[in-house]
């Protein structure tokens, strides 16, 4: 054997020993791998519809008409069952607009559809729960009156993950009682962002941030709110002109988006 090689040319022999290895890239690039690869979502406004039902449903207190918008966040990602591939992971790795996340952070339950839209949905629930809690408990502590029987109903279809507690609480101050001398919460503006939120109003670290700003910004948000732990994140595929306002608890949101309104100095990245 060795004497046969060495009567091959450096070329042939440079090209027999490639050939296992490219052999091994090529069953690679075919093996299914344990990643998932996300992309910026849709956006919703939590003061108006989605998929043609108001977001927000609020009875036993009088509501106010809004303008502005409050854009709720999402990203998607491959499903629980869809196959990544190296190509998929190395094209995800170059482009701004992909994300490559370990398959078990993004599907904690495993590869059951059913188990993943269940969990899922819960989440959102859960978080439509807190986020009333949280805003009515807000307005209670912020003086206004009459919110002692209101009940609130939240619909983003399908939607599911805990991230837009914070909007929806947003949104349900702003039906409410607006920036509470009379005017939006919103000035106006188009205002995206995304975080959870617990009944005592703390805003939560979430997932996919760089993409979702990115979303924000394709549907028209000058201003994203993101959770101060995330900032980092947020900054690093911001696209440009879009202000990142970092946020801490509900109460400081609020405090942040009238500042804004006025024209003064707010937190920033």
């Amino acid at each position: 054997m060795l004497s046969r090689l060495a009567r091959l040319s450096r070329p042939k022999v440079l090209a027999l020993a490639a050939a296992p290895v490219v052999a091994l890239l090529a069953v690679a690039g075919l093996a299914p791998l344990p990643f998932a690869v996300a992309q910026p979502g849709g956006t919703a406004d939590v003061l108006g519809e989605y998929e043609g039902k108001p977001v927000l449903t609020i009875s036993g207190a009088p509501t106010r008409k809004t303008e502005g918008q409050l854009r709720m966040t999402t990203i998607v990602a491959t499903g629980p069952q869809m196959t990544v591939r190296l190509g998929d992971v190395i094209d995800g790795w170059f482009r701004t607009d992909r994300a490559v996340m370990p398959k078990d952070s993004v599907y904690p339950d495993g590869d059951d559809e059913k188990k993943v839209e269940e969990r899922n949905l819960g989440d959102m629930r859960e978080s439509q729960d807190d986020a009333t809690k949280a805003a009515l408990h807000y307005l209670r502590a912020d003086g206004v009156d009459g919110t002692d029987k209101v009940k609130v109903n939240a619909d983003l279809g399908k939607i599911g993950g805990p991230s837009a507690g914070l909007f929806l609480a947003l949104g349900i101050i702003d039906k409410l009682d607006g920036n509470g001398s009379g005017g939006d919460l919103t000035g106006g503006r188009t205002i995206a962002g995304t975080g959870t939120i617990k009944a005592d109003g703390k805003v939560g670290a979430v997932g996919g941030v760089s993409l979702k700003t990115q979303a924000a910004a394709r549907d028209g948000a000058t201003v994203f709110l993101v959770p101060k732990a995330e900032c980092s994140d947020a900054e690093a595929e911001k696209p440009k002109g879009l202000q990142l306002v970092p946020v801490t608890t509900l109460s400081g949101t609020v405090d942040a988006l009238r500042a804004l309104q006025k024209g003064e100095k707010v937190p920033s990245c």
